[in-house]
């Protein structure tokens, strides 16, 4: 009865976050227009952190004792953002990503995994090294603001009778998409280890695989959705930023909280969070993930879990 019961909340949570997803990047474009913020930003930064909402609250709830399970979870999570959201994504449709992001933002990402792995050299990710982390979120802060403001049209918005209205409706519907994702995804985490614990899994690779899937959910339901509705810069966007937020915001909190200890077999996982994230590279010049490589991004992925749960 108790593994029917973790199923059926399984199933609840992810329907919370397809409803969370559309009612997040709804009202993220709503906003855009207003402010004439463009759809990248957007992505970065508000549905961004909406959905790293889940990575936060599970690596909160595993600070001290199930620290392993904060490590695999931000570093399988970075992993599925690409080879399954992006991938999925390219599946569907191909992504058109602009130079602006291969040129910036993807390296931005880039250096901030680096960034990991440099300081998880001496085995341990310490206190001081989650306020590093925590400063480089406010100076990644800083450049999205700078940025969202360098790209905002000329132009005024023009005013109307219900302006008000609109931007407490865009709010709302921002906040309660975030809730809903919120709720979603622990219900989905919390019932999906509790049915993978019954096949005896580490806490590492539920992490890795279980945990990271089930809060990378919300990055694959909300891109999906905002690349239907024709905003790809939303998609693209939520995944570079949902990864940067990952790093520095997700394991800077984790770490503050009490540190986390590092094994030598992270450095695998490591090593294929940069070949994913150098993946995206591949489409400099066409500036266009298709089919075919969208195909290769998940196949690649289902490989590594499969290599996961074989370890």
């Amino acid at each position: 009865m108790d593994v029917l019961l973790s199923a059926a909340l399984l199933i609840i949570g992810l329907v919370m976050l397809c409803l969370g997803g559309n009612w997040l990047v709804s009202g993220g474009i709503t906003i855009a227009k207003k402010f004439r913020i463009s759809n990248l930003v957007i992505g970065m930064t508000i549905i961004a952190y909406g959905t790293s909402a889940p990575e936060l609250a599970a690596s909160i709830a595993a600070a001290g004792d199930h620290s392993a399970i904060i490590l695999g979870n931000i570093v399988g999570s970075n992993i599925a953002n690409i080879g399954m959201v992006v991938g999925f994504a390219a599946i569907l449709t191909p992504l058109a990503i602009k130079k602006s992001i291969l040129r910036k933002e993807i390296p931005i990402m880039l250096g901030v995994s680096v960034l990991l792995i440099l300081i998880s050299i001496d085995g341990e990710i310490s206190q001081y090294d989650g306020v590093l982390l925590l400063i480089g979120l406010g100076v990644f802060g800083f450049y999205t603001f700078r940025n969202a403001l360098k790209h905002r049209g000329a132009a005024e918005d023009s005013t109307s009778s219900d302006k008000s209205n609109v931007y407490l409706k865009s709010a709302g519907l921002i906040g309660i998409g975030i809730v809903v994702l919120y709720v979603g995804s622990i219900l989905t985490v919390d019932n999906a280890v509790v049915l993978a614990a019954e096949f005896g899994l580490s806490e590492k690779i539920i992490g890795l695989t279980v945990i990271a899937i089930g809060t990378s959910l919300p990055e694959l339901i909300t891109s999906i959705i905002a690349i239907r509705k024709g905003h790809s810069d939303i998609g693209i966007g939520n995944i570079i930023g949902s990864n940067i937020y990952n790093v520095l915001m997700i394991m800077g909190v984790g770490a503050s909280l009490g540190g986390i200890l590092i094994t030598t077999d992270v450095y695998v996982d490591y090593a294929i969070m940069i070949i994913f994230g150098l993946s995206l590279l591949i489409g400099f010049k066409t500036q266009i993930i298709n089919r075919t490589m969208g195909i290769i991004l998940t196949t690649g992925y289902v490989l590594y879990l499969v290599t996961t749960f074989l370890k």
